[in-house]
């Protein structure tokens, strides 16, 4: 077993820390950069198909069906800078640095909230934060839980990528590995799924499978995903239970929820812009239908039990709506969960929000249904 009584003592989801320490790898063509940017930036006006909808415009009301921390967030304006686009890796880079800024005056009230501490560490070669609360439950002191953090493949190096670590750890009662791994515009596919898997295959010299979960939203979620098809294909064991929460299972824009509620979804507002840069900036000239960057196309037979997470407002809900019906075709255990009215993460905002604990009491509860039977 990992030992982790040794050691020494919200805004976005869109987040990071304020280093960036990336480890060494395969370098990005800075052309790459550049052609992210162009190409994010092409109009993307195609035919209307038969049988599409005209919508006239309209004001949708904040709904009073959620608490007023929920309602406050809803209400909030659109991401203003979700079709800003940098145009060279220096860009990228401070805008990575600022948005961490802010996530990191965060944390320490964050952790102090929860009673949660948080030690830097290393696992197989990889980066990592153990996430440790003060009071872990008998039933879980054999558990441990692997984090991939979300951040659009590109925000969150660093310890800035523990927040959803801490709030699961600190709600749950559970030890948390969170796998700082690598991303662009440094270090592109396959650079994440690698650390992630590498993490894994480490834990599980130690650990049970069935002793581990696996959590992550957003791009966190996705690599969930991808690192089990990962898992699958060098024949490691796999997890007990997984919890990938509105994942970025497919990165080529398809999906229902990807017109409806664009401009709807005040996180990401749309897959077109800055998110369209950073999908074309971490696949680095891959095609994008390759399961291991968007898990929909991959074989999910074998999977294990998994709880999945969505808002009504959340652009990608279909992506989260797919992969639970994939999953149940294949025959594996499958919860959905949607919020009301919530956009892209926003379930797990504001600590002090219901919606925040009913989320992470949510996933706490399927872990302990799953894990180590």
């Amino acid at each position: 077993m990992l030992n982790f009584r040794n050691l020494p003592a919200v805004p976005f989801l869109l987040c990071v820390p304020a280093s960036l320490a990336l480890l060494e790898g395969t370098k990005l063509d800075p052309n790459l950069v550049s052609a992210a940017h162009a190409e994010s930036q092409q109009a993307t006006a195609q035919p209307v198909p038969t049988g599409a909808r005209e919508v006239p415009a309209r004001s949708i009301p904040v709904p009073n069906t959620v608490s007023p921390q929920m309602q406050a967030i809803i209400a909030q304006p659109l991401n203003s800078s979700w079709n800003v686009v940098p145009t060279t890796v220096e860009e990228w880079k401070a805008r990575v640095e600022k948005a961490a800024l802010g996530v990191m005056a965060e944390l320490p009230h964050l952790r102090e909230a929860l009673g949660v501490t948080v030690v830097p560490s290393a696992i197989g070669g990889v980066k990592v934060f153990l996430v440790t609360p003060k009071a872990i439950p008998a039933r879980n002191r054999d558990r441990v839980l692997l984090h991939l953090h979300g951040g659009v493949r590109v925000y969150n190096p660093g310890e800035a990528g523990t927040r959803e670590a801490i709030l699961l750890s600190g709600f749950g009662g559970f030890k948390v590995i969170s796998v700082d791994y690598r991303m662009p515009p440094d270090f592109p596919f396959p650079a994440a799924l690698d650390d992630a898997v590498a993490v894994h295959r480490e834990m599980l010299k130690t650990t049970k499978a069935k002793n581990i979960g696996v959590f992550g939203t957003s791009a966190g979620g996705s690599l969930v995903l991808t690192t089990m098809l990962r898992a699958k294909m060098e024949h490691l064991a796999l997890p007990g239970a997984i919890a990938p929460s509105t994942p970025t299972a497919d990165l080529t824009k398809t999906g229902d929820s990807l017109f409806t509620n664009e401009m709807v979804d005040n996180v990401l507002v749309s897959q077109d812009g800055f998110i369209r840069a950073t999908i074309l900036l971490y696949a680095n000239g891959h095609d994008l239908k390759d399961p291991l960057l968007s898990p929909i196309y991959g074989d999910m037979h074998g999977f294990p039990p998994t709880i999945l997470t969505s808002g009504t407002r959340d652009l990608y809900l279909s992506n989260t709506v797919r992969v639970h019906r994939k999953l149940r075709a294949a025959g594996v255990e499958a919860v959905l969960q949607v919020f009301e009215g919530q956009a892209h993460g926003q379930y797990n905002r504001d600590i002090t929000a219901p919606e925040t604990k009913e989320y992470n009491d949510e996933i706490a509860r399927f872990f302990d249904l799953h894990l180590g039977r």
